[in-house]
């Protein structure tokens, strides 16, 4: 991993919604991972204006967003972007993680947000990608 901190974009027409994630998720969340900047979206247009700029290092998707959900969101990214960075995407059943996997999240979040677990999941992300640093 690089120094540079991580560039996690949220997306939710909800503020608190957005609040939660980032407030479970915190700053740096792995000890062996650098410090993570949050972007927060409340609309699809700023959504997909920040992933085709490329400078997103992971996307973290509200499945119960309004008028446009983040599960089918999720889908079209994964199917428009390449490459795509990874996307998580929260739900609000953890009967709904099949829609997310339909989606082709990478990871998913479920409602109400357990910090340990959501921290943990995205850091597991992080580790994962295959992206180029993004250069700032």
């Amino acid at each position: 991993m690089t120094d540079q901190a991580r560039r996690i974009l949220v997306f939710s027409h909800r503020p608190e919604v957005r609040d939660a994630i980032m407030t479970a998720i915190g700053r740096r969340p792995a000890a062996d991972l650098g410090t993570v900047t949050y972007v927060e979206v409340s609309g699809v247009g700023d959504v997909l204006a920040e992933m085709d700029e490329g400078n997103v290092d992971l996307a973290i998707l509200d499945g119960e967003a309004q008028p446009t959900g983040g599960i089918g969101l999720c889908r079209q990214l994964k199917n428009e972007i390449e490459p795509c960075p990874p996307i998580a995407v929260a739900v609000r059943r953890a009967d709904d993680r099949w829609l997310a996997t339909w989606s082709q999240a990478d990871a998913v979040l479920v409602h109400p947000l357990d910090p340990l677990t959501a921290a943990e999941t995205i850091a597991e992300v992080l580790r994962t990608q295959h992206l180029t640093p993004v250069q700032g």
